[in-house]
């Protein structure tokens, strides 16, 4: 193969992005230089921190650059090397995603067993989302056995697995708010025991599912799910803030939440967290993960769009909420 398809940003999004903030473009697939590999993408991962960087802002990683690839997690095999450690035919997971062929250095992949799981597990469960929703729930909030958590857009990527790992973990209540009643049936089956979908009323449908209150919040939406849960939160709660889905394509200010004065009376603890930030829990996550996947007491789900040319409606899915559990692009 001589051709290879790239996605790149296009425009600058105001608000919402659209078809016309990405342009798909045709190259030649590249060669590698001393130390470097080709990799043939197999998965890319769709990410809800993407749509932050299309912004040209500061943050805590760089901006987009227009006219130029997207990039993001994905995993493919290598067909070229120039790597005296990587062999031709490895499997390797690498940061070079949203093109179906990479060249990156060797140094930037890390192989992986294609033996042990589906390829694709690497980019959702036994990836950065497994231990996002593991060190988030368990470092960032410290929960504790007994004790009753929450978990808004619980039926994504994150939310999903931080759910089950808090009952597999002892937690007391595992309660999800999600945006669809198949979502909500999906939680269920998954072992929650309660789930909401949101559209029915935040606080209420809260207040209801936890009537003694949750001690834990683990927040991937912001907004009024942040609000309810800081009104439903007991003394000494912790909310361990992964994302704020809600704002991500905000032109104005959010409304709420408007309660912040409660976290000092309540003594509540409000962290935000990166997951890069907590490696340190590798092994402990990949030995606690690989065998509940290999008893049957973890799950996870995945919505895969095929097609690099697809990867446009595949985030902008992922940002309406289209997805059961992690999005992915079978490139």
């Amino acid at each position: 193969m001589t051709s290879n398809r790239e996605i790149h940003l296009a425009s600058r999004p105001q608000g919402w992005p659209t078809e016309d903030t990405f342009r798909l473009v045709e190259t030649e697939v590249p060669t590698p230089g001393p130390g470097q590999i080709v990799v043939r993408n197999q998965y890319m991962s769709v990410d809800p921190y993407m749509r932050g960087r299309m912004n040209d802002v500061k943050s805590y990683v760089p901006p987009f650059a227009l006219d130029a690839p997207l990039d993001g997690a994905a995993i493919g095999a290598v067909v070229a090397s120039e790597a005296a450690d990587i062999a031709v035919g490895t499997t390797v997971l690498h940061g070079l995603g949203w093109r179906e062929y990479t060249l990156l250095d060797g140094a930037a992949a890390r192989p992986v067993d294609p033996n042990i799981a589906p390829v694709s597990a690497y980019l959702s469960v036994l990836g950065m989302t497994g231990l996002t929703a593991y060190a988030g729930l368990l470092e960032v909030a410290a929960m504790k056995p007994g004790e009753t958590v929450f978990v808004s857009a619980a039926a994504g990527a994150v939310g999903s697995l931080v759910g089950q790992i808090a009952k597999l973990k002892g937690a007391g209540r595992v309660i999800g708010s999600a945006g669809s009643p198949a979502k909500v049936e999906r939680l269920r089956a998954l072992g929650f025991d309660a789930a909401f979908d949101y559209h029915d009323g935040i606080r209420e449908s809260l207040r209801a599912a936890a009537p003694d209150g949750i001690d834990v919040y683990f927040d991937n939406v912001g907004g009024d799910h942040l609000e309810a849960a800081i009104s439903a939160m007991n003394l000494h709660g912790r909310a361990a803030i992964c994302g704020m889905i809600s704002q991500y394509n905000a032109t104005e200010p959010p409304a709420a939440p408007r309660n912040l004065a409660l976290v000092i009376g309540k003594r509540l603890t409000l962290r935000g967290f990166l997951v890069n930030d907590h490696n340190d829990m590798r092994a402990a996550f990949v030995r606690d993960v690989a065998g509940w996947l290999r008893d049957g007491t973890l799950s996870y789900d995945e919505t895969i769009v095929d097609g690099i040319e697809n990867a446009p409606a595949a985030f902008l899915g992922l940002l309406r909420g289209d997805n059961l559990g992690k999005m992915l692009v079978r490139v």
